[in-house]
């Protein structure tokens, strides 16, 4: 088993975070905006309907993991117990360029004061922009 030095301590590694997965009803077009929304190209169709998602060299500045959209035949029909954040150091240009992708506000009582946004995909899985400023 692979183990790390954590303040000089060595510590066993159990888990390797690998990626999140998305319930989608149309894990394509799911897939089709979070790939323009984050410039990633890489992309692969599973064996189970699922589509995987995953930057390609010089696409994010952290490397993996990958977001997985898998297909579940309801929709959602609660506030996410999960979501993604986002910083951007243009956060009004980032909100108004995924708006123009199909994304939309969503109030979830954060307030006007918030230093984040709100948004859902095109089915409705909330997100956050936080402004990296």
């Amino acid at each position: 088993m692979p183990s790390a030095s954590v303040g000089g301590i060595m510590a066993r590694m159990a888990l390797t975070f690998s990626g999140v997965v998305v319930d989608s009803t149309d894990p394509a077009t799911v897939a089709d905006f979070w790939a323009r929304a984050l410039g990633w190209s890489g992309r692969e169709d599973g064996a189970r309907g699922e589509v995987i998602l995953h930057p390609q060299q010089g696409e994010t500045l952290y490397g993996p993991p990958s977001i997985v959209f898998q297909p579940v035949p309801e929709r959602r029909s609660a506030k996410n117990r999960v979501h993604l954040d986002f910083s951007s150091s243009d956060q009004a240009g980032d909100v108004a360029r995924l708006e123009g992708l199909g994304a939309r506000r969503v109030d979830v009582g954060q307030g006007d004061d918030s230093t984040f946004v709100v948004l859902a995909d095109v089915e409705g899985n909330e997100f956050c922009v936080l402004d990296e400023a």
